[in-house]
């Protein structure tokens, strides 16, 4: 069963951001994932969500999403992601 991570982001240092971004890419590599989508906010329809970003990466299985965010890898990119966005992250299965 496939397992998404959903990120709803918004930047606050856009140099951090992408210096997150290019380590995230890299700390995905081994776990067989993929970028699903990355995009900006165009229009909100129902609910303010506050943030303007998002991305949605998909995992062949939830443990492999588990075993890549408590990766050693991973884990130390939390505190640039802390400095570069607000973030908010969520996963699910389908």
């Amino acid at each position: 069963m496939a397992a998404y991570l959903v990120g709803h982001i918004t930047k606050k240092d856009e140099e951090l951001w992408q210096k997150y971004v290019a380590g995230v890419q890299e700390s995905l590599a081994p776990f067989e994932s993929k970028i699903i989508f990355r995009g900006q906010l165009v229009k909100i329809l129902v609910v303010e969500n506050g943030h303007n970003l998002v991305v949605v990466i998909e995992f062949p299985n939830h443990f492999t999403l588990d075993a890549w965010y408590t990766s050693e890898k991973y884990q130390e990119l939390i505190p640039l992601r802390d400095q570069a966005a607000d973030v908010v992250i969520t996963t699910y299965i389908s």
